[in-house]
């Protein structure tokens, strides 16, 4: 008798489409900067996007992988821009002005998902695959801080400036925007990002006499 011939299992994986993937991710950003990372099952993701748990599945292994894209996808373009800024050679002021416009911008086209940072991120980057977090905030905390101290010492800024103070507060200032700014509002990015500049720099550059 011929042998028989034994099958072998095979798993049909379905490819999103890239905004169709976007979309998932997107609807994902929200529920995690709604309900936090840990208390969002993949259950309630698949609930807001409209599919079934387990086709979820087909698109991501994990909500863990999920949350992943969202937060590297969201750095990898804030600095992009950042380092496009840091690479201009501008004056201290202009380097400011242009790294809230971009940080403002950056609010626009992920609100969640810096949100999602805002709260998530000290717990998260002691994990390694989140480690990135870290890293960034490094980076950032470096770029923002030479930027200012470039300011003090050209005279551009106050002599007196605590730089480390002024850091924390422009940082923290710019980024809670993210809890109440809704895309398409009555004003653009750079609109509430130059109203923000009006009332920061006027109190730290130094008065013309």
């Amino acid at each position: 008798m011929p042998e028989k011939r034994k099958k072998k299992s095979q798993v049909v994986t379905v490819a999103a489409s890239p905004a169709r993937r976007r979309e998932l991710l997107d609807t994902a950003a929200e529920v995690f900067a709604a309900q936090g990372y840990n208390a969002t099952t993949v259950r309630t993701i698949a609930d807001q996007a409209g599919i079934l748990a387990g086709s979820l599945y087909y698109h991501f292994d994990s909500k863990e992988s999920m949350l992943d894209e969202i937060l590297s996808t969201f750095l990898d373009e804030l600095w992009q821009g950042y380092d496009s800024v840091l690479a201009a050679g501008l004056g201290p002021r202009e380097t400011i002005e242009a790294l809230v416009i971009e940080s403002f911008r950056e609010i626009d086209r992920h609100r969640a998902a810096v949100a999602i940072y805002q709260k998530e991120s000290r717990h998260l980057s002691a994990q390694p695959r989140f480690h990135y977090l870290t890293d960034s905030q490094q980076k950032f905390e470096k770029a923002w801080l030479g930027t200012l101290e470039r300011g003090v010492a050209d005279r551009v800024f106050r002599a007196d400036l605590d730089v480390r103070l002024t850091y924390r507060f422009v940082r923290d200032t710019v980024w809670v925007a993210a809890s109440w700014y809704r895309p398409g509002g009555q004003h653009s990015p750079e609109e509430i990002a130059r109203q923000y500049l009006s009332m920061v720099l006027d109190g730290i550059a130094v008065r013309m006499s």
